[in-house]
């Protein structure tokens, strides 16, 4: 039988030592990730900016997995009934190898890698920003797109109709998908312009609430309701955005109606006392204060009071505002200056007949 020309000494020996041959290579290769590996490690860990401590960690496992086809690549040539110089098998291991080089500049380009995060530092990019993700992205695609390219020219296939064929097929998806593009257009502006970041507080014709994700499709928003809404960014860079996270105060306006039997003296009073108090007072803006007795409103003298807080905190905010109401209410008090009550007169005028009648009942009254 022919399988059993394969089991003959000869063709043993060598089958031994091809094992024998890759057993070595991955004991290399243990040596190599527990020694040598960690030896280049501490070497670039000494480095400034540890950048060759990026590229040994990025080329880590390729590394380790060339000893492997090396090793198999060795062992071969002693391996009975294969040939070392088979076209077909120098292809494939030359693939191999186009891979795990695309595999090492691969890990190299994360968007968490000392490359980004270099270029984060440099240009100070918030902690909410998107471009380093898509860089990383796009510098990935890039890879693999020349890595396919060239492992196609190996098993000598034309590529010219195949990158052809790309670009005729990217024209047909863009065309399909022009909401899609439209929406990273707008990720794209918001990203650039920043109109606001993770954490703001913003108001548009279509959402109000918190800015919790920005991508490059969408916007993610929790509203006061704590539901969470997914906002196209084509939407939002067409609307008007209100960021009130942006405020560096906050304002507060009201008006005081005092009775119209307040005299002038404690009308002028109330409207300096209450200046003053709010001038005196340190979380208040002291540019901002206006108080004014500005107009006569039906029932009373009206004073309009204005300032702005130096907080943006909602609840602190009230809280200010809460303090000021109680001192404004003893100074009222104080000076026994009274809030004039919203009342109405209702004047019921009876009919002719019905006056005519009751004059004359009246009339007949006095005349007994």
């Amino acid at each position: 039988m022919k399988w059993l020309e394969f089991f003959t000494s000869e063709n043993l020996i060598d089958l031994g030592i091809a094992i024998g041959i890759f057993l070595l290579f991955l004991l290399f290769r243990k040596i190599f990730t527990k020694y040598i590996f960690s030896l280049l490690l501490k070497l670039g860990n000494k480095s400034p900016t540890h950048f060759f401590t990026e590229i040994f960690m990025a080329f880590k496992k390729p590394v380790e997995w060339l000893f492997v086809v090396f090793g198999l690549y060795v062992a071969i040539s002693y391996f009975p009934h294969l040939n070392q110089g088979n076209a077909f098998f120098l292809q494939v291991l030359k693939s191999v190898y186009i891979f795990l080089i695309t595999w090492g500049f691969y890990n190299f380009v994360a968007s968490n890698s000392i490359l980004f995060t270099g270029i984060n530092k440099k240009l100070e990019f918030d902690k909410d920003n998107i471009i380093i993700p898509l860089l990383s992205k796009a510098l990935r695609f890039i890879i693999i797109a020349i890595a396919l390219t060239v492992i196609l020219q190996a098993f000598d296939y034309d590529v010219t109709g195949f990158v052809a064929g790309l670009g005729l097929g990217g024209l047909a998806i863009s065309l399909a998908a022009q909401d899609i593009l439209a929406n990273m257009i707008g990720g794209f502006v918001i990203i650039t312009e920043k109109p606001f970041t993770i954490g703001d507080w913003i108001v548009t014709p279509s959402i109000d609430g918190t800015v919790e994700e920005i991508a490059f499709r969408s916007t993610k928003v929790r509203t006061s309701a704590d539901a969470l809404v997914v906002v196209p960014n084509a939407t939002l860079v067409k609307e008007p955005i209100t960021n009130w996270s942006r405020m560096e105060k906050r304002q507060n306006s009201f008006d005081l109606t005092l009775t119209f039997e307040t005299p002038q003296e404690k009308v002028e009073t109330a409207v300096s006392q209450i200046d003053y108090l709010l001038k005196n007072d340190p979380k208040i803006d002291q540019e901002s204060i206006m108080v004014k007795f500005n107009k006569y409103n039906e029932n009373g003298y009206n004073i309009m009071v204005y300032y702005f807080t130096k907080t943006t905190a909602w609840g602190e905010n009230l809280s200010i505002n809460e303090k000021v109401n109680f001192k404004i209410m003893k100074l009222l008090r104080d000076e026994s200056i009274e809030l004039a009550v919203p009342t109405r007169a209702l004047h019921v005028q009876a009919p002719k007949d019905i006056q005519e009648m009751m004059q004359e009942s009246m009339k007949r009254g006095s005349d007994q």
